[in-house]
């Protein structure tokens, strides 16, 4: 049974407050600044508010005599660790904290509250707020490094203004990756070490722990290369003024068994702690095997190591409460969720439409607010907070979502998405904005070309963008209008060619000369490049794409852009990607062209034309993608950690494969229910796929009479005769168990089932 989530110690009293006690706006305006000298919190309210209103505040360390103040105190024991007290009445604001960190994050608690604009400065009162953080770790990871898609093109002054705006919704952890993944790029402007003493720097100047991520992907047999890795921690802790932690990963990359990583751990801990005593080694569980699982577990209660601080959780390791349940008690343990991937990673979006899966990839801009509020309260209660994977500023939502979570599990996901916009937009489409982001999420839910609401979205952000032409600089905007006019360019090529081959099949099946049948069916299939949908819509994502390079370095192309990979958020690359078969009848048509007879010709050009639909009293299903796979039963006692059954996009040829479509999707369904048979008929099961299976039907198991195993060849299995005379049949695929030891890419995998009437 989960525990129940952690209650933070705080009590929130504004909103009942708010509900018994007429509000007014108190204006700000002319405020003075009440706060110690050189006080971090002070400085970061200022320079915030003159970047939104034009308005620059005066700081003092005495409280005017008259008009408004905002004060700034700390107080040791005025909250629990972190926390902060918000008060506004009659002509003042208080923040009142027990430490730097508390200041900071009221700070960021009255900037999320505040009705600002141009030469405006007001926030309603009363406010009566006292809060610390339900969490002790809270953080992000922001590796400089060229696989990420944006920061690896920003300066300090750039990594600072993000940290600083992290920490408004209570982040108190940022992990870099100092010297991971040595590609230099064109777009680096500071040399990495400088970079990373330069985080350290500015986590130390906040306030903020520093972490770093270091694996070792090289084998650790190789003294040379261990020895060489020593050194580099030892350059990074000298060099860093600030380090809380040092992440290292068991798996993803590297794959050193723990007789190899545990000792070296051992020695980096020990080093560390040379010139940073407080900080400590953590290690995750990624990719271990059950035995190596085990022997970690078995180091850890037998030696007790000092210089390890728990143990993290993030994809590829084993379940979250598991590593609770069996960690000693003495240990932390932290999360290391994915926030960052749509597709092949930790929180794949659920039955993803194939379409988005191929043109906007792993790394789009993914706001998945409602979806990531529900996994953090899931999970959160087994830890001690999180730092989440991230590889660029896509993903900017779901962070502050973590953020706000972590610090108050039980905040509603529309009212931190209203701070979000109004925050970073403006408070006059703050509730609008964060609909908007809303809505953004439902365009990725259920099969898109049955999802209507797409175009609406994106009609609601055209009317949000004409009414806020100051936003068009901003980027986080940007990426919202980027998505939206995407979804919506996708959907109307789905539209589009999903008709154009239907039209080219509907030929393919009155053929009479197989060559001019199949000119006149690439003539139909052509109409996608040749007339073109949505021009209009492709013209703004370029234009956005460009935006997003120069105001954040978005890198969404690998050529124009300088993506450090084709699946790195490259989405600009993929934007014309075929939503068909297109690419791959036309490498059919060669080979049918090749046969020796036009008889020949002829039934393949009827076989290819009838793929999807087999005729009356036969089905198809194309396993994995939701709109065409009708007969598919989900798993209703699926664990939420395992997310089964869940489709497999494949990646193949760097995005760009030939391949048949459905081939590109697979997955292992629960089951599979057909009704109402023909109980005289005959019928038989074909499948495509590779790999092996072993197939029941109504809980028998049946041999195949033909047994393909590559992709693109068929598996057949003859239905018995008696098992149809109820009407019913159930399929249950079963995959093979003993492939561990394969690579995931060489694993068997079902793409497609027809059950077929003779």
């Amino acid at each position: 049974m989960m525990p129940m989530v952690k209650v933070a110690g705080f009590v929130l009293a504004g909103a009942l407050l708010a509900q018994s006690v007429r509000a007014d706006n108190l204006d700000l305006s002319g405020a003075v600044v009440v706060s110690p000298p050189g006080t971090m919190a002070a400085t970061v309210l200022v320079e915030e508010i003159a970047k939104r209103t034009g308005i620059k505040l005066q700081v003092s360390g005495q409280r005017p005599a008259e008009g408004a103040a905002i004060v700034i105190a700390i107080h040791a024991g005025e909250t629990g660790p972190e926390g902060y007290r918000l008060r506004a009445a009659s002509s003042t604001v208080s923040i009142t904290a027990s430490d730097v960190r508390g200041a900071l994050y009221g700070v960021g608690a009255l900037l999320r509250r505040l009705d600002w604009g141009s030469g405006k400065l007001q926030v309603a009162t009363p406010i009566e707020v006292t809060t610390s953080p339900a969490y002790p770790i809270r953080g992000h990871q922001l590796g400089y490094r060229s696989t990420a898609n944006s920061w690896d093109a920003w300066t300090p002054a750039q990594f600072e203004q993000y940290i600083r705006e992290l920490a408004f919704f209570g982040v108190n952890s940022i992990e870099n990756i100092p010297f991971q993944d040595e590609r230099q790029n064109p777009l680096m402007k500071v040399p990495r070490r400088e970079m990373s003493r330069a985080m350290s720097e500015i986590c130390k100047r906040y306030g903020i722990d520093y972490w770093v991520w270091t694996p070792a992907d090289f084998d650790l047999n190789d003294a040379m290369k261990r020895a060489g890795l020593l050194e580099k921690f030892d350059q990074l802790f000298a060099d860093s003024v600030e380090l809380t932690g040092v992440f290292f990963p068991g798996g993803d990359p590297g794959s050193n068994p723990p007789e190899l990583v545990l000792p070296l751990l051992k020695e980096v801990g020990e080093r560390l702690r040379v010139r940073h005593p407080k900080a400590r080694v953590w290690l995750s569980l990624q990719q271990f095997s059950a035995q190596q699982i085990e022997a970690v577990y078995q180091y850890i209660d037998r030696e007790q190591p000092e210089w390890l601080a728990g143990l993290v959780a993030g994809p590829s390791s084993p379940p979250i409460a598991e590593t609770r349940q069996r960690l000693s008690k003495r240990f932390k343990l932290r999360l290391y969720p994915d926030l960052t991937h749509n597709k092949i990673c930790q929180y794949q979006v659920p039955y993803w439409d194939q379409a988005y899966a191929l043109t906007l990839g792993r790394e789009a801009v993914n706001p998945r607010p409602a979806e990531f509020a529900l996994i953090h309260n899931r999970y959160a209660a087994y830890s001690d907070g999180f730092i989440s994977y991230s590889d660029g500023v896509h993903d900017d939502v779901n962070k502050t979502i973590w953020s706000a979570l972590a610090w108050d599990p039980s905040q509603n996901v529309r009212d931190i998405l209203i701070d979000y916009a109004r925050l970073y937009f403006s408070p006059a489409v703050a509730e609008e904005a964060a609909d908007a982001i809303l809505a953004l999420e439902k365009n990725w839910r259920g099969p898109l070309i049955e999802n209507g609401a797409v175009e609406s979205t994106r009609a609601t952000w055209q009317a949000l963008e004409k009414r806020s032409p100051q936003l068009d600089g901003n980027w986080r905007w940007q990426m919202c209008l980027l998505r939206a006019n995407y979804d919506a360019y996708v959907r109307r090529r789905l539209i589009n060619e999903t008709s154009l081959e239907a039209e080219a099949n509907h030929v393919l099946m009155r053929a009479g000369s197989a060559d001019r049948t199949m000119d006149e069916a690439l003539k139909v299939l052509n109409r996608a490049v040749d007339q073109p949908v949505g021009q209009e819509l492709r013209a703004r994502i370029f234009e956005l794409c460009e935006k997003l390079f120069q105001s954040i370095g978005l890198q969404t192309s690998v050529e124009k852009y300088y993506a450090s990979g084709a699946e790195r958020g490259a989405v600009l690359d993929f934007a014309g990607y075929p939503l068909n078969n297109r690419w791959w009848l036309e490498d059919e048509f060669k080979q049918v062209r090749g046969l020796s007879s036009e008889e020949e010709k002829i039934k393949r050009l009827k076989e290819i034309a009838t793929w999807e639909n087999p005729g009356p009293g036969s089905y198809y299903d194309d396993i994995g993608n939701d709109w065409k796979s009708p007969h598919v039963i989900g798993d209703a006692e699926a664990s939420a950690e395992s997310r089964a059954p869940e489709p497999m996009f494949w990646w193949w040829d760097n995005g760009k494969s030939r391949a048949r479509l459905s081939w590109q999707t697979t997955m292992w369904p629960a089951r599979m229910e057909y009704e109402g048979l023909d109980p005289d008929g005959t019928y038989l099961v074909r499948s495509s796929g590779y790999g092996r299976v072993r197939l029941r039907i109504n809980g028998r198991l049946i041999e195949p009479s033909l047994d393909g195993k590559e992709m693109g060849e068929f598996k057949e299995f003859p239905v018995p005769a008696d098992l149809v005379r109820d009407r019913r049949l159930v399929l249950v695929w079963e995959r093979p168990t003993d492939e561990e030891h394969l690579n995931w890419r060489r694993r068997s995998r079902l793409a497609e089932v027809w059950v077929l009437k003779k």
